[in-house]
């Protein structure tokens, strides 16, 4: 008797880890569609709005979203020992990340450029796991993904390299972004401990906005209340940060830095299926010859031993 009743018992546990198995498979996929339509909602809103001070709002409009979020589903703030490094992973992958990106492309830069800049990540990332030791070394076949992947995005990229001005302040924005995201990355597997992740996006976006904000008196002009602005600002909330942010703190928490990071790689690629189905923007072969070969290459590094 007892024998059935302990069969009984494990059933639904086990039902329960295959829907949590299932669910953490199809993270990843659902993080680079949702990051992926980033670049269509700069493109939507940043004609309309000084980049600082867009994001500013998103963060102040997130924050409102995530403390509902919190107080309706009663979620537990994380120790006060973890605020300190929440509040640096949140000025690096928010405020640094997102503002030198925007920043870089609201000054002259074209999309591509920014795109193939911010995609070292993962080269960069796996340079310092290997450097450091920090985490298991980067394998043969993971260098060997990354180098496939970053081929792959240029390819996807190359029509639009040159396109739009470099000079020396949106050159720095963008490389303050790569860095941000990529410190941001190492620094919440290193000493971020699991915790909600409602609370956890919260305390991050509170330190973005708080070092932001400040700095959107270096710029002119003013927001203009137009149809696209809404549009981009409402994705920007519920889509990107409380969907976006919250699973790639999920990911980075979860799993290897280096094969988190390499999923940056099929960004560019899906924004180009994005712009081909919105814009009607042509792919052409040699952006589905890349975005082929990107594919490959993040499933090598991603693939366990």
């Amino acid at each position: 008797m007892s024998e059935r009743a302990d069969a009984g018992a494990v059933a639904p546990r086990r039902a329960a880890q295959s829907r949590r198995d299932a669910l953490g498979a199809t993270m990843p996929a659902v993080f680079v569609l949702i990051w992926s339509t980033g670049f269509v909602v700069a493109r939507l809103g940043m004609p309309h709005a000084p980049a600082l001070t867009f994001l500013s709002w998103r963060y102040a409009l997130s924050i409102v979203a995530f403390l509902l979020w919190v107080r309706l589903g009663r979620a537990a703030w994380p120790a006060r020992a973890q605020w300190r490094h929440l509040g640096v992973t949140g000025i690096l992958m928010h405020g640094g990340y997102l503002g030198g990106v925007w920043l870089a492309v609201k000054h002259g830069m074209g999309a591509g450029t920014s795109a193939l800049v911010v995609g070292l990540q993962p080269v960069l990332t796996a340079l310092w796991v290997s450097a450091s030791g920090q985490e298991h070394r980067v394998s043969a076949r993971q260098w060997l993904g990354l180098a496939l992947g970053l081929a792959g995005l240029v390819l996807v990229l190359w029509r639009k390299l040159g396109v739009g001005e470099v000079d020396a302040f949106n050159l720095a924005c963008v490389i303050a972004a790569l860095l941000a995201i990529t410190a941001g990355t190492l620094y919440q597997k290193r000493h971020v401990e699991p915790c909600d992740v409602r609370t956890a996006n919260a305390v991050q976006l509170m330190a973005a906005f708080v070092v932001t904000v400040p700095l959107t008196v270096f710029e002119s002009g003013a927001m203009e209340l137009h149809p696209d602005l809404i549009v981009a600002m409402g994705w920007s909330v519920l889509a990107l940060t409380l969907g976006g942010s919250s699973l790639l703190y999920l990911l980075i928490q979860r799993g290897a830095a280096t094969r988190v990071s390499s999923l940056m790689y099929l960004v560019p690629p899906c924004t180009a299926v994005f712009g081909w189905l919105l814009f009607g923007e042509d792919l052409g072969a040699p952006v589905l010859a890349g975005l082929a070969l990107t594919a490959l290459g993040v499933a090598l590094v991603v693939r366990q031993r």
